[in-house]
Formats: C-alpha cells, sequence, structure tokens
C-alpha cells in the first residue's frame, strides 16, 4: 500500500461528501463481472449478445439492464426467432432470476479494489469527508461484496443497492438516499464519482458535482493488466470518445480513475469557495 494522498484543508471544509459507484470505480477494473454474466444468460437462452451490446445499458439496475438488452432491435429479432415470439415481462423476471445466483457466484472473483481506491478512501475520512456508495447491484448481491471490499480496505459509509430506492440511475434516488443516510448537505457540496454516463447523468440530476472515469470502467471495458500494457497512444486514442460521451452527459470533470481524483477535488472545492455552484 502506498501513502494517502494528501488532501487540503478546503476539501474537507467545503466538500459535503464524495459518492463513489463499486464496479468499474472503487473495485473490479474495466467491470467485468456484470459483463460476464449477463453474457452468459443470453447464452443459456440461445440468443448470445456482444460485449459491446452487454455493456451498453451499464449503470442501470440490473433488471432494468436485461430489459434494455431485449429492447435492442438486433436481440429482439433473434430472440423471437429463438423462442418464438418478442420478449415479455414474464422472461424478463426469467432472465433476471437466472441472473441473480450466477452473478452472486461471480462477483467473490471480481472484488479487488482499483489501485489507488484505497489510499484514496483512507485520504477522505482521515479529512472527515463522508463516503458514500450506490450501485446497480441489488442488496442480495452487495451482501457478497461488502464484506470482501470491507477487507481489502474499501468500506463507505454508505451502500445504497438498486432495490433499496424505486428506480436506479439516471434517476438520483440512489445518490439521494446516500446523502440522506449519511446527514451530508448541501447537495450541491457534494461530487459523485461513476464509470458510467448513467451515472453522471444522476449526479447532474440530483444537482451535484459529477465526476467520470474513463479508464477503469465500463466504456472501455479492459483488465488491470490490459490497461497496463497499453502504449500511451493508444490509451489517447481509446479515451478520447468515452471522455467526450462523459462530457455529452454533464460531467463535469473526467478523469482515467479514481486514483486521480484529489487534484479534481482541490479544484472543485476552489470553485465552491468562490461561491460557484454545479
Amino acid at each position: 500500500m502506498t501513502d494517502s494522498p494528501a488532501l487540503p484543508a478546503a476539501v474537507a471544509s467545503e466538500l459535503s461528501a464524495v459518492v463513489f459507484d463499486w464496479a468499474g470505480t472503487m473495485i473490479d477494473f474495466g467491470s467485468r463481472a456484470p459483463v460476464e454474466v449477463f453474457r452468459a444468460v443470453f447464452e443459456s437462452s440461445g440468443v448470445p449478445v456482444t460485449e459491446a451490446q452487454a455493456r451498453g445499458p451499464m449503470g442501470a439496475a440490473k433488471r432494468d439492464h436485461i430489459a434494455a438488452l431485449l429492447a435492442l432491435d438486433d436481440v429482439k429479432t433473434r430472440w423471437a426467432d429463438k423462442q418464438g415470439s418478442e420478449p415479455t415481462d414474464a422472461e424478463i423476471d426469467r432472465l433476471y432470476k437466472e441472473f441473480l445466483p450466477l452473478q452472486k457466484e461471480v462477483l467473490g472473483r471480481h472484488c479487488e479494489p482499483i489501485p489507488g481506491v484505497v489510499e484514496l478512501l483512507q485520504a477522505l475520512s482521515e479529512a472527515g469527508v463522508p463516503i458514500g456508495s450506490t450501485t446497480g447491484y441489488n442488496r442480495d448481491l452487495m451482501s457478497v461484496v461488502l464484506p470482501l471490499a470491507k477487507a481489502a480496505g474499501v468500506a463507505p459509509n454508505a451502500a445504497v443497492c438498486s432495490d433499496d430506492v424505486p428506480a436506479g440511475r439516471p434517476r438520483p434516488w440512489m445518490l439521494l438516499e446516500a446523502l440522506k443516510r449519511m446527514d451530508a448537505a448541501p447537495i450541491w457540496r457534494a461530487v459523485k464519482v461513476d464509470d458510467t454516463p448513467m451515472g453522471v447523468e444522476a449526479a447532474r440530476n440530483a444537482g451535484c458535482w459529477g465526476v467520470g472515469l474513463s479508464a477503469s470502467g465500463n466504456a472501455l471495458g479492459v483488465s488491470l493488466a490490459e490497461w497496463n500494457k497499453m502504449p500511451a497512444a493508444e490509451r489517447t486514442a481509446a479515451l478520447t470518445p468515452i471522455e467526450a460521451t462523459f462530457r455529452d452527459a454533464g460531467a463535469h470533470y473526467v478523469i482515467p480513475t479514481a486514483a486521480d481524483l484529489p487534484p479534481v477535488l482541490t479544484e472543485i472545492a476552489s470553485r465552491l469557495a468562490a461561491g460557484e455552484r454545479p
């Protein structure tokens, strides 16, 4: 473990909280766990989906994610050819029921913290900044993640799941619930960090600062080993369109991974001190 990054006093005095996503943000570099299972579930029904298709709705609650995949013209057509009719709500429910135990099994292999996250969380904690989290995983799935992540040094003050609120991202309810549980206010002094544009949209809908992560998450979708081997020019070419997508979603900042967050938090604190709001 490296030393915790130093955070200026202004970060603690100006920020009400920092709220992180989980897969692709704090753990599971490349957000590999959900993709693996979505593809397996559709394969088992005889309608395989590509990795790009599986990643498309990432950030949504998992049942909503399955529904979004089934709504794709290509998938809907192939489903009707294979199953004899277009997918129904009952089949969405069936796929979701198949998804849950398989995802639970796979999650245990994908709880390793993204480099720099443990040190960042330690620095925020030492500075007295509340640390929240939101996820498209439901509470049952997070029962696998939370103890493994805590043992590895990732233990936010609040963890809100997709089934804790009426609707997941891009609605702001998970984020607002996390802030409520931590008694963190005002909202416009909070920062949301997410590896999906949908998560950034949730930040904007809540009225707080939104930071997108371009390298560690769903959009790039590579493992840590693949990322470490990627030449600088290839990284730049791969991240440029991802960064544009985050900015189109309203991100105030876009950085490669959460390890790059301290300077952003310092700048946001400075902007807040000057009277600026998101």
